[in-house]
C-alpha cells in the first residue's frame, strides 16, 4: 500500500494546499512520487533520469521557495530545460554526457514556484517527432494502453502525468508537442502565445515556433502555472502582451468575446478537416469528438458555426519543415562548435541526419523568402479571428498510433544514409516535399498555431470507447483543440474551465 494512497486524486494545486495547511510535508509528497515512479515507470519508460535523492534533499531544504506550488513533485522534459548539473541529453547520443552548468530561465521560474524537480522525462531526439521513441532511451508507452504511443515530443511528461507519478510536468511545443501528448494521454495541454514564456538560453531560429509550459490534469493547474512562469527573459526575441490580471483569477468568470459579443457568449468556428498535410479524412472517433464538443459548446450558450480559415496549406507545410530542417542544421553546427569536432552519423538518428542535410541544402535566400511568405499566410489566418473568437478542431486526425507504427524500416534508414552521404540537392528537396504528407498524416492540426503564434489548448472531452458522452466507457483519449487570437490565453482557459465543469474528466484514470 502506498504511503499516501490519495495522492493520485489530487492535482498540483490540491497537493500544494495540503503542504500549506501542514497536513503533509514536501518530503512526504516527493516520497509518494518516487513510490509511483518505482512501480509505474518500468512499464511505461516515461522518466529516463531519476533524481530521487536530489528531490528529497530539495524537499527538505529549509530555503525551498514559498511559491504557489511549494513541495509539489515535478518532472522536466529532457529537452533544452537545463537544471544545473543534471543530464540534458535532448534524447540524443550526441548529448549523452552533457550536463549544463546553469539553469534555464524557465527552470528557475519552476523552482521559484516551489516545485520540487525529481526527474527528467523521455522525448524524441531533438523533439522532432510526434511520438516518443528515441534510440537513446527507447519508446515511452501510453498508460491508457501500453501498446500505443503517448504522443510527442513531450510524451514522457504526458505519460508520467497520466500515470499519476506527478500531478503536472514540463513540456515544450514547437509543432504540437504539448497538445499531442495531452490528446493521447487525456490531459490538459496549453500551448501559450508566442513569447508568453521564456526560452533563454537554448533556442535558436526554430525557437519562434516553440513555446514551453506544462501538461496538467486540471485547468486550474494550467492557469496557475502560467501565472508563475509568464513573461520574457532578458534577451528573448518575442514577448506576448502582459495579462491585465492573473490567469487563475479569471477562471470562474464567463469567457468574453470580441466587439459586440459579450455576456459570456462566444462565436466558435469548427472543422473536422485537416488544417495542414495531406487531405486525408479524419478518423471517425476524432470527428465524433469534435461534433460532441460543438454540441457541448452550444449547450453552454455559445454560437457554433462550421467554418475554417483560408490560407495556402501547401506553402505553410513546406515553410514549416524548411524551418525545422534549417533549425536542426544550425543545432548540429552549434554542437560542433561547442564540442570542437565534427558530428558523426552514428551520433544522430537517421531522421535527424536527413533533416540536417535538407537544412544545409536550403539557401539563405530561399529560407528568407519562405519565411516572408509564411508571415503573409499567418496574417490571413489572423483575419479569420476577426469574425470568430475560437476555432475548434481535432487535436489529432486519428487516435494514438501503436508504438513503432511510424518508425522507419531498416531499408528506409539505409536509403537515408545513402542519400546524405553524397547529398544531391534535387533529391533532398523532393524528400522535403513529401515529408509533410508522411509526418502530418496522424497530426495535421497543431503546427498551424506554432506558425501563427496563437495560443491553442487540447482538452480531454472524449475517449474512443465512449458510445455517449457520459457512459464512462474506457478507451484511448481523444483531444479537442481550441485556438484563439494572439494573447488570448485567458479566453481559452475560461472556456476550458466551463467544459471541465460541464463534463468533468478528473475521475477518469487509466488502469494502473
Amino acid at each position: 500500500m502506498p504511503s499516501f494512497p490519495e495522492y493520485d486524486d489530487y492535482d498540483a494545486t490540491g497537493l500544494a494546499e495540503l503542504v500549506r495547511g501542514g497536513e503533509l510535508s514536501p518530503r512526504e509528497l516527493v516520497d509518494a512520487a518516487i513510490e509511483r515512479m518505482n512501480t509505474r515507470n518500468p512499464g511505461l519508460n516515461a522518466v529516463v533520469h531519476r533524481m530521487d535523492e536530489v528531490g528529497r534533499a530539495r524537499a527538505e531544504d529549509p530555503e525551498l521557495p514559498d511559491g504557489p506550488f511549494r513541495g509539489v513533485p515535478f518532472l522536466l522534459k529532457d529537452l533544452k530545460a537545463y537544471d544545473a548539473g543534471q543530464p540534458a541529453t535532448n534524447a540524443s547520443r550526441l548529448y549523452r554526457d552533457f550536463r549544463p552548468d546553469h539553469d534555464s530561465a524557465l527552470v528557475r521560474r519552476f523552482k521559484r514556484a516551489g516545485l520540487v524537480i525529481c526527474g527528467r522525462t523521455n522525448s524524441p531526439e531533438f523533439g522532432i517527432m510526434g511520438v516518443t521513441e528515441p534510440e537513446l532511451h527507447g519508446p515511452t508507452r501510453n498508460p491508457w494502453d501500453p501498446n500505443h504511443t503517448p504522443g510527442g515530443s513531450s510524451g514522457g511528461s504526458g505519460a508520467a502525468v497520466a500515470a499519476r507519478m506527478v500531478p503536472m510536468a514540463h513540456g515544450g511545443d514547437g509543432g504540437g508537442s504539448i497538445r499531442i501528448p495531452a490528446s493521447c494521454c487525456g490531459l490538459v495541454g496549453l500551448k501559450p502565445s508566442r513569447g508568453r514564456t521564456p526560452l533563454a538560453p537554448a533556442y535558436g531560429r526554430w525557437g519562434e515556433f516553440v513555446v514551453e509550459h506544462v501538461l496538467t490534469r486540471s485547468v486550474r493547474d494550467c492557469a496557475a502555472m502560467l501565472d508563475c512562469v509568464h513573461g520574457p527573459a532578458l534577451g528573448d526575441a518575442y514577448t506576448a502582451p502582459p495579462p491585465a490580471e492573473p490567469f487563475a483569477a479569471a477562471l470562474d468568470r464567463p469567457p468574453e468575446g470580441r466587439g459586440q459579443r459579450s455576456g459570456g457568449k462566444l462565436r466558435i468556428a469548427f472543422t473536422t478537416d485537416a488544417l495542414m498535410g495531406p487531405p486525408d479524412p479524419t478518423a471517425p472517433e476524432c470527428a465524433r469528438a469534435i461534433e460532441e464538443a460543438a454540441k457541448l459548446a452550444e449547450s453552454l450558450g455559445h454560437e457554433v458555426v462550421e467554418a475554417r480559415p483560408s490560407y495556402d496549406a501547401e506553402l505553410l507545410t513546406r515553410a514549416y519543415f524548411s524551418t525545422v530542417s534549417v533549425g536542426i542544421a544550425a543545432a548540429v553546427r552549434v554542437a560542433e562548435r561547442s564540442f570542437g569536432r565534427k558530428v558523426q552519423y552514428a551520433e544522430l538518428e537517421g531522421a535527424t541526419w536527413l533533416l540536417r542535410a535538407i537544412g544545409e541544402a536550403i539557401s539563405a535566400g530561399e529560407f528568407l523568402e519562405l519565411r516572408s511568405r509564411l508571415e503573409d499566410e499567418s496574417r490571413r489566418v489572423a483575419t479569420f479571428f476577426e469574425d470568430y473568437d475560437v476555432l475548434l478542431t481535432p487535436t489529432l486526425a486519428r487516435p494514438p498510433v501503436r508504438v513503432g507504427e511510424l518508425q522507419r524500416s531498416a531499408a528506409e534508414l539505409a536509403g537515408v544514409r545513402l542519400l546524405t552521404a553524397v547529398p544531391v540537392r534535387a533529391a533532398l528537396m523532393k524528400v522535403l516535399e513529401t515529408m509533410g504528407s508522411e509526418a502530418l498524416a496522424p497530426n495535421p492540426n497543431t503546427q498551424l498555431f506554432n506558425i501563427t503564434g496563437q495560443p491553442a489548448i487540447s482538452l480531454p472531452l472524449w475517449w474512443t470507447g465512449d458510445a455517449t458522452p457520459d457512459d464512462g466507457a474506457a478507451g484511448l483519449p481523444i483531444g479537442t483543440q481550441w485556438a484563439a487570437p494572439m494573447g488570448q490565453e485567458k479566453l481559452l482557459l475560461r472556456l476550458a474551465r466551463q467544459f471541465e465543469q460541464a463534463r468533468p474528466w478528473a475521475a477518469r484514470q487509466p488502469n494502473l
